[in-house]
Formats: C-alpha cells, structure tokens, sequence
C-alpha cells in the first residue's frame, strides 16, 4: 500500500516457517485420518475348570498342563498391538455333590482391556477345578463378554474370537452347537475354536459342531495346537482365487465372486475379479478362521464348497470357470427399434439362466445350451456349443410387419403354414379396429370373421408372404 514500509527479510523467513509448520501439520492430521486403522482382535478364552480337569494326562493333572501351556502362549502375546484378551472359566466355583450340579457356574474372570495377561496368569494360579461343564451356558454368557460393536461407518473393525479349552461334553443338558451357531448368525463372534483335551472319539464328535475343532489327545499336542489356534485366531491371511479355462489356465476374469462362510451362509467377502499387472488372479486378504463356500458369478454360477485357507502362506483357491461368449444378431436390414429377449438354458433343461435381448452378448460357461427366442413365432434352437474362448454367433433374420385391415372388428387368428399343417401364432383383437404384428419371414394364413357376420361360412382366410424388413398388409 501506498506510505506502507517494507516487509522485512527476517519477517518473511518467519512467516514462511510458521505457514510449512502448519502446513504440515495439516497433512500430518489428514493422513492419520484417512489411514484405516488395522482391525482389533478380541480373544476370549473360554475354558474348563471342571473337577475332571483335575484327572491326570502324561505326569500332571490336566488343568497344570493346560494351565502352563495357555500361559507360555500368552507371554509371547503380551504387548502385542491391536489385541485384547479376556478370560471365562466354567466348573470353579461350586463343588459337585451327589445328585446335583450347578449350570450356572460359569464367570468372566479377567474382562477385555488393553494389558490384561498379567491378571490372566494370577487368575489361572489360583483356579480350583471343582464343578461341572455346561459349555452351552457359558457360550451364551460369553456374548455379553465382549464390547458393543460401533457400527458406524468409520468405525475400526473388531474381530471377536472364542476360543474353548475343554476335557469334556456339555453337561448340563443344553446344547453348544445351537448357541455357537446363534452366535455367528448375529456376527456376534467369528466361528469359535475348540480344543479337545484328552476327548473320547464320541466326545470329540459331539464338539465338532462347535466351531474349527482341534484335537490335543496329548499334552505335547495341546502345546502345537494351541500355537497354531492362536496363529490362525490373531492372523488373515492372502489368498488368490483362480478362475481356470477350460485349459488349466487361471486366466478368466472380470466375473464377480462372494465368499460365504460354509457354516451359516454368511456373506464374507464380495469382489469383481480381477487380473494384476502381470496378467495373474490379483491377491486378497481374507480370514483364516471360517469355512467358505466360493462362488463365482458365471452363468451358470462356478461354485466350490468347503474351502479352507492356511494361515501364514499365501493361497490359491480354484474353480472351474471356463467361458465363452454366446453373440446373437438379427440379421441386416434396418432396425424396428425392438429387441426380442432370447432364453438361454442348459441343454435338454426348463430352468432359465439368463435372458439376453438379441443384438446383445453374454459369457457363458463353455457347455451346451438351448435357446428360446421371443420372436413371432417363437424361435427354437437346441445343441448350441459355448467354446472356450470362442464367439458363438447365433444370427436370425429381421422381422417384417402384416397389417392386418379389417372392414370391422372381429375375431380372427393367424397362423404359420409348415407344408400342409398350420401352425398357430397368434389370435387377433377382436375390438381393434387394426392389428400390425411383427413375424419372422414365412407363408402366413389369417382367417378373419366380422363381429356383424354371424354365421360361420362368413369367415375369410388369406395369405401373406412376410420378408426381413419389409412390410404387408391384407385387407378384409
């Protein structure tokens, strides 16, 4: 401004300093924001205290194995980011006594928090095994056990995992196998582990249906499989899903594919399938705990059952998905603005898989197909080969048009002629005035009766020639 003095070089320096330091400030603050943060595992362990756990296996009673075991697992866990752990026992607080057991003893002893392993271990060092087992009861208390989801939009994503240590079967009459499912089916956990300690072949039977069982029939097997629980409970892992060619190629793509968990029918994962930049099926992350059942949206559906991932490696997960590409056309000519729709179905089947107006494409599973074109009359094509890979071009000539002028309405019928047979196509209006009907080329015969004739030597039949595209009228 006029009459104003320059800035000084030190008043700029300044300025300029202060405006990176917020400037960077600011970048800082959108970057934390806008980076996801990775998804909190909950670990509740959920385990046996019942008076058989005082039996012994190999040279100690089982609850001092279990008990040292559980926690050599959990020192290596403490101060592990993004994890929270809590402990349940069952079967510990109310003695046994002839004729009687308590159902409901069952406790959260340690809740969820941030470093609670210390609490785990005097917890577990002091635990008496007196009671009972009822794993059903304590499976139910244990959805309570976890904190309420936030289930707003940028809410961090939560994992809530179960994990069941026990030597024996419910006993209390209720059923473990209805509550885990329960359970699942309202997201309230992921499907639970279970280990078996010392089990019967019947006992481990009756706890399959729990959740992912694992079997420690000793204690130096409790040890591997509690390692590998709490791998799979704490990791996801990668896994790709191929969707092979005819050839063995894992090179069809652009199809969408759901990921279902097995046991409940819970939708898990939903991608559009995609190759990476070196032309192979592109990497996804995916949780090592559930069952899946892999679909993969072809026409008809490629669908795999009872998929597992390993935890640790990266997978492949493979279905057989060859594709070919079914193109109908009309023939030439110029268009009439309408689209018949054409039925594609398997070979020598009703069912209905796609419809697919001519003039358009669709992929289709490389297989044999029969097809139903809406044209009049319809179109019928049966033993039509989808190759891998290849264009199926299936291409039928364009409609002409029969106007159709009567004196007055009336009732009538049009017909097909196939050598000396007739065919019906189709009934006329008898209140319209005129009726314009688009026909496939052939020989036609349209009997016609005015609504004021009543008698039946009245009626009229004529024949019109229809050609691709062009246009004929009769007149009666």
């Amino acid at each position: 401004m006029l009459g104003s003095k320059p800035l000084s070089h030190s008043f700029l320096c300044t300025a300029l300093a202060i405006g990176a330091v917020l400037l960077t400030g600011t970048f800082r603050a959108f970057a934390q924001q806008s980076a996801p943060q990775p998804p909190l595992t909950r670990m509740l362990f959920v385990m046996d205290a019942s008076n058989s756990m005082n039996a012994f296996w190999g040279n100690q009673p089982k609850i001092n194995t279990a008990r040292e075991l559980l926690l050599s697992s959990l020192k290596q866990l403490e101060g592990q980011p993004d994890l929270e752990i809590a402990l349940r026992l069952y079967g510990h607080q109310t003695p046994i006594q002839p004729g009687k057991q308590d159902c409901n003893d069952t406790r959260l002893e340690v809740p969820f928090g941030p470093n609670t392993i210390p609490e785990i271990r005097k917890t577990l060092n002091a635990t008496r095994c007196l009671g009972t087992t009822p794993i059903a009861r304590s499976l139910e208390k244990a959805a309570s056990d976890f904190p309420e989801l936030d289930q707003s939009a940028n809410a961090r994503k939560v994992r809530n995992v179960i994990i069941l240590i026990t030597d024996g079967i419910e006993a209390c009459d209720e059923d473990p196998c209805a509550v885990s499912r329960a359970l699942q089916a309202k997201g309230i956990v992921l499907k639970p582990f279970v280990i078996g300690v010392g089990l019967t072949e019947n006992d481990k039977y009756a706890l399959q249906c729990v959740g992912n069982y694992f079997d420690a029939s000793t204690p130096e097997l409790f040890e591997h499989v509690l390692q590998v629980v709490v791998t799979q409970a704490l990791n996801s892992t990668t896994a790709q899903i191929s969707l092979m060619s005819t050839e063995g190629k894992p090179t069809e793509t652009d199809v969408a594919v759901t990921l279902y968990d097995q046991k409940t029918g819970q939708q898990r994962y939903h991608i559009e399938h995609t190759l990476n930049d070196r032309g192979l099926p592109d990497t996804l992350t995916i949780d090592p705990i559930f069952t899946y059942r892999v679909v993969a949206h072809t026409v008809p559906p490629s669908v795999r059952e009872h998929v597992t991932v390993k935890p640790g490696i990266h997978n492949v997960i493979g279905l057989d998905a060859g594709l070919g590409t079914l193109s109908l056309r009309m023939g030439s000519g110029p268009s009439d603005g309408q689209a018949a729709a054409c039925i594609v179905r398997p070979h020598g089947e009703m069912a209905t898989l796609v419809a697919v107006d001519m003039g358009a494409s669709q992929r289709l599973r490389v297989g044999v197909y029969d097809l139903e074109v809406l044209t009049l009359p319809r179109t019928y094509i049966s033993d039509v080969r989808i190759e891998q890979g290849q264009v199926t071009e299936i291409a039928l000539p364009r409609a002409g048009v029969l106007n159709i002028l009567p004196a007055a309405p009336g009732p009538g019928s049009v017909f097909l002629q196939q050598g000396d047979e007739l065919v019906w196509v189709a009934d006329l209006d008898p209140k319209a005035a005129r009726t314009q009907m688009r026909l496939q080329p052939g020989t036609y015969l349209v009997t016609y009766r005015s609504q004021f004739a009543k008698r039946t030597e009245l009626s009229i039949s004529k024949e019109a020639r229809i050609e691709s595209g062009r246009s004929t009228s009769l007149n009666f």
